[in-house]
C-alpha cells in the first residue's frame, strides 16, 4: 500500500509539473520559438519536438494514474472501475459521434499534440481526461452533499448535475485556451457564439458527464462510498490543477469573461464542497460502532 501511495504521489506531482511546463512553453517559449530552435547541435529542435507532440500526452497521462491509484485505494477497485469503464466508453462514444456528425458538441476536429487518434479521429487522451476529471468533480458532489450519510433520490440527482456543472465549468476555461489561442488543439468547422464556441458545446459536455456520472451512481447503489474531507485532497488538486492550467492559457490570450465564469460556477462551488466534507476530527459518534471506530483511530494515533 505504501508503494501505491508514493507512486500516486509522484505521478499527481509528475502531472501538475506537466501542467506548469505547458504552460510555461505555450504563453512564453512558443512565442519565442526562435530562441529555442537556434540552440546549438539541435537540442532546441528536438527539445520543441518533444514538447509539442509529447507534453499533452504526458500530463494527461500522469493524471490518469494517480487518481486511478487513488481510486482503486480509497473507493476499491471495483468502484474505481465501476466509474471508469462507463466514463471511458461514453466519452469516447460521444466524442466520436461528435467529430463525425457535430451531435451532440457541434463541428469540430482535433489537431496533434494529444496522442493517437481513435478512428482517425479522437485522441485517445481526451477520454482519459474525461475520467479522471469527472470523477474528482462527482466526488466532490457526492461527499459536499453528504449523499453517503442522508442517502436520497433527491440527493443523488442533486450530485449527478452538481458534478456535471463543476465539470462544464472547467470547460468554460478550457475552450478558448484550447481552440482559440495561438497553438491549439482542436478547431471549430462553424464557431460559434460564445467567443468561438457553439452553446451546444456546453449542452453536450454537461449531457455526457451528467450520463456517465448516473451510469456510476446506478452501479454504485449498493456501495457506501463515504469519504472524509482528508480523502478528497487528490480530487480537489486534480480539479483545481486542470482549471488552473486551461485559465492561464486563455487569460494569456485575453478570455476574461470565460474563466470567471468557469470560477464562478466551477471553482467556487468545488472549493465549499471540499470544505463542507466531514473532517475526522468533527465526526459525531452515533452508535457503538462509530465510538469504536474513533476510538481505534485515536489509539492509532497516540502510538505513532
Amino acid at each position: 500500500m505504501k508503494q501505491l501511495v508514493i507512486t500516486e504521489r509522484i505521478c499527481l506531482i509528475g502531472h501538475i509539473l506537466a501542467k506548469v511546463f505547458g504552460l510555461i512553453g505555450i504563453l512564453l517559449v512558443i512565442p519565442h520559438a526562435e530562441v529555442i530552435l537556434n540552440l546549438g547541435g539541435g537540442v532546441g529542435q528536438t527539445a520543441m519536438q518533444l514538447s509539442m507532440a509529447d507534453g499533452g500526452v504526458v500530463d494527461i497521462i500522469f493524471g490518469t494514474i494517480a487518481v486511478s491509484i487513488f481510486a482503486s485505494r480509497v473507493l476499491g477497485w471495483r468502484t474505481w472501475l465501476l466509474f471508469m469503464v462507463p466514463s471511458l466508453l461514453i466519452s469516447v462514444g460521444s466524442e466520436l459521434l461528435g467529430t463525425s456528425t457535430g451531435f451532440p458538441f457541434g463541428y469540430y476536429s482535433y489537431l496533434s499534440g494529444l496522442g493517437y487518434k481513435i478512428a482517425g479521429l479522437v485522441p485517445f487522451t481526451i477520454p482519459l481526461s474525461w475520467f479522471y476529471v469527472g470523477l474528482s468533480a462527482y466526488l466532490l458532489a457526492r461527499t459536499g452533499l453528504k449523499v453517503a450519510e442522508k442517502p436520497s433520490l433527491g440527493r443523488q440527482i442533486a450530485a449527478v448535475l452538481l458534478g456535471a456543472l463543476l465539470f462544464t465549468s472547467w470547460d468554460f476555461a478550457l475552450e478558448p485556451a484550447m481552440s482559440q489561442t495561438a497553438f491549439p488543439f482542436w478547431y471549430w468547422e462553424q464557431p460559434g457564439a460564445f467567443f468561438g464556441t457553439p452553446y451546444q458545446n456546453y449542452a453536450g459536455w454537461f449531457g455526457t458527464s451528467a450520463l456517465f456520472m448516473s451510469v456510476a451512481a446506478l452501479l454504485w447503489r449498493n456501495t457506501p462510498v463515504k469519504l472524509e474531507r482528508s480523502q478528497l485532497t487528490v480530487p480537489i488538486i486534480v480539479y483545481l490543477s486542470n482549471f488552473i492550467f486551461a485559465a492561464g492559457l486563455s487569460l494569456g490570450a485575453g478570455y476574461f469573461i470565460p474563466v470567471s465564469l468557469g470560477f464562478g460556477l466551477g471553482v467556487a462551488p468545488a472549493v465549499v464542497l471540499w470544505l463542507s466534507a466531514t473532517a475526522i476530527h468533527n465526526l459525531t459518534v452515533t452508535s457503538p460502532t462509530a465510538t469504536a471506530e474513533v476510538s481505534t483511530a485515536n489509539v492509532k494515533v497516540a502510538v505513532k
